[in-house]
């Protein structure tokens, strides 16, 4: 039987998903590895790993296993996760209707990110919108947990044996 994973730890892997790297569940022991696209390009090109540094053979180690055994499954990467539609939503809830269409407004065409975020910050809404994102990438990762049927718990907590007398 698999360990329920720890939620913060899927929510962590999904914040920093990016397009150089992927984040893998490993269902046996809830442990969360990143592998980038080079070192799993390694083990599908069945290069040597002597060919690489020391400090980059382990995770390619952890790449041929990955792709060797099914007990591994990809966390779902920054396309799934669609951070615009996450600011978007965000323009949406706020109180002030002019205020969040003034937002909207602003994350239409190129440099979007750049816009929004210049605008939180110069509004004091910085916080606000760290925790929807956060809200939000716990929704996706609950949403993903479930449906691939993989335990989880929400906090971190200290089993009778191990907690300190």
């Amino acid at each position: 039987m698999s360990l329920p994973v720890k939620l913060n730890d899927v929510i962590d892997a999904l914040e920093a998903a990016g397009e150089e790297h992927a984040h893998y569940l490993d269902r046996s022991t809830g442990e969360i590895v990143m592998i980038t696209n080079e070192e799993m390009e390694a083990v599908e090109e069945d290069e040597l790993i002597s060919e690489y540094p020391d400090w980059q053979r382990e995770a390619i180690l952890k790449a041929r296993e990955i792709l060797k055994f099914e007990h591994f499954v990809e966390l779902p990467n920054q396309f799934d996760i669609h951070e615009y539609k996450i600011m978007e939503d965000f323009c949406l809830a706020f109180e002030d209707r002019r205020v969040g269409e003034d937002l909207r407004r602003l994350i239409k065409g190129s440099g979007a990110f750049r816009r929004f975020k210049d605008a939180i910050y110069s509004m004091g809404a910085d916080k606000a919108w760290y925790q929807f994102r956060r809200a939000e990438i716990e929704r996706i990762a609950i949403e993903w947990l479930e449906e691939n049927e993989i335990a989880y718990r929400r906090e971190d907590s200290i089993d009778d044996a191990e907690r300190p007398m």
